[in-house]
């Protein structure tokens, strides 16, 4: 007979959690292992709402497990140490991102790239070491070991700075990585929503001129006066993108809807690098020839590992990066994630866990 969420581990925890593909969040109470000699238990505060989640809750992927409690942008503040912890203490304010655990002895872990890790464990919905399934940030309190946990930097806001445990990382680290992170840099951002505008964001912090794409001329004014990129266009512009032809070093696309490629693989210069965020749920149209003629590259990138997770949060908070947020209540998750579904947020949900969830 299956254990209960209850019934797993020693410590009560309670959140919201769907049950069924309909993806709807109730409350529900869980538990949470006691704390290990390197584990850091923490009151959760505030939890982003990222697509994922969204994905995860309907098991678009046909792989959730039910009951899930998503949530992986996850800040709060610590409240108990294991005997052996090193890197926190009582009252730090610390952030926990989409991963909990990895083997920490194959090459990517050994390489501080935990995401890639073939036994990597995810916050929520997945199951842990032992055998239980982990439970994400739409709850009161978390535990989670050392390794997984990340200092918060003091100036740096919890509510609109939550979100960039997935979406500040998800973009920073290709722009470092393909080496899009230098002044001058031309950098074309792809699409104008939770990942997009953190994209647009960062690539001006680190000094590059930034032309964002999208196929809906109102976010041109977003783009330009509010996120401040330096050129705008509409892909849906013959006109506008034969104009943009062989001029940009990289592209960061985040859009997850079908679209076409070829068109953007065009304007970038010879050496130039498109990298995929978002996951379309058709194969891409892709020719040879379009790569052939400018040695141009396709690549994907997903998170980033946690040293360099904590890299990307003291230079957000040095350059002062946030997300563009809408604060919720947690029982209003249910209408925000309907509005997530028809892109009605900018730019990103985020959960007043600690004033709103209250166990019943």
């Amino acid at each position: 007979m299956a254990t209960s969420p209850e019934s797993e581990h020693p410590i009560k925890a309670y959140g919201y959690a769907a049950r069924d593909p309909s993806g709807s969040l109730s409350p529900l109470v869980f538990s949470r292992r006691a704390t290990e000699e390197k584990d850091v238990r923490f009151k959760v505060l505030y939890c982003g709402i990222c697509h994922t989640d969204l994905h995860l809750a309907k098991n678009d992927w046909g792989i959730t497990k039910y009951p899930i409690t998503p949530g992986h942008e996850i800040v709060g503040v610590v409240t108990e140490v294991g005997s052996k912890v090193e890197k926190f203490k009582v009252g730090d304010k610390v952030g926990v991102g989409y991963l909990v655990g990895s083997c920490r002895s194959c090459k990517n872990c050994a390489s501080d790239y935990e995401q890639y890790c073939p036994k990597q464990v995810a916050t929520g919905g997945f199951t842990y070491f032992d055998g239980t399934q982990t439970y994400g940030g739409y709850s009161d309190h978390m535990v989670s070991d050392e390794h997984f946990v990340l200092h918060w930097p003091e100036n740096l806001p919890l509510d609109s700075g939550a979100p960039l445990l997935c979406a500040g990382i998800t973009t920073y680290s290709p722009l470092r990585y393909f080496g899009l992170d230098k002044p001058g840099t031309k950098v074309g951002v792809v699409g104008l929503g939770g990942l997009g505008h953190i994209a647009v964001k960062m690539a001006k912090a680190f000094g590059a001129e930034v032309t964002v794409f999208s196929t809906s001329m109102a976010k041109k004014q977003e783009a330009i006066e509010g996120l401040k990129a330096d050129h705008f266009i509409n892909s849906r512009d013959e006109d506008q993108m034969k104009a943009a032809m062989g001029t940009l070093d990289g592209i960061i696309d985040t859009v997850s809807a079908n679209h076409p490629i070829l068109p953007l693989l065009g304007t970038l210069a010879t050496h130039g690098k498109l990298v995929l965020l978002g996951i379309p749920p058709k194969p891409l149209d892709l020719a040879a020839f379009s790569l052939i003629m400018g040695r141009k590259t396709v690549a994907g990138s997903n998170i980033g590992g946690l040293k360099e997770t904590q890299e990307m949060l003291d230079f957000a908070a040095k350059h002062g990066i946030t997300a563009d947020v809408e604060v919720i209540p947690i029982d209003y998750v249910n209408t925000a994630m309907e509005r997530l579904l028809k892109s009605d947020v900018r730019y990103r949900f985020v959960i007043d866990v600690g004033n709103s969830l209250k166990a019943e």
